[in-house]
């Protein structure tokens, strides 16, 4: 078995979609990235890859490379996955905790956490929690989210 973490923040911007696990949230603040800035799919990403060894989303996506402006991130997320199941491994689960003060993510978590399945090939389990006014989380000026993937071997 093999272990990888993953870690994404980005920061809100007016005028832009908020898309998170893959799921467009209406009425909300979006967040700035060269992509879709899908902070929870990014984070995925980064722990299979991790997990596999296997860099990191940039080296696979850089933001200097304008294919990748305005990108699906569950799109960037499937050729991940892809990629570990090529390198041999089979994806046993992965667990993401989003740090945000707002919006709720209650009402959206059945959805994340499908659109990451299916992406992903495996099962993912989306939780949230609050930083409690620390930090520029806290003061809720962006969204943060960790992710830890679990690898098997044949």
């Amino acid at each position: 078995m093999r272990v990888g973490l993953g870690f994404d923040v980005h920061p809100f911007e007016d005028g832009r979609r908020l898309v998170l696990g893959g799921v467009h949230f209406e009425g909300e603040r979006g967040l700035r990235g060269h992509s879709d800035a899908d902070a929870v799919a990014h984070a995925v990403a980064d722990a299979l890859l991790g997990a596999a060894g296997l860099g990191d989303l940039g080296s696979h996506f850089p933001d200097t490379d304008l294919r990748w402006a305005g990108a699906d991130s569950i799109a960037l997320l499937t050729e991940v996955a892809a990629a570990v199941r090529a390198e041999g491994y089979t994806v046993g689960n992965v667990d993401c905790t989003v740090v945000l003060e707002t919006p709720k993510l209650a009402p959206h978590r059945a959805a994340m956490q499908e659109r990451l399945s299916g992406a992903v090939g495996a099962p993912v389990s989306v939780k949230a929690t609050r930083a409690e006014g620390l930090g520029a989380v806290g003061r809720g000026e962006g969204i943060a989210c960790y992710a830890v993937a679990l690898l098997e071997t044949p």
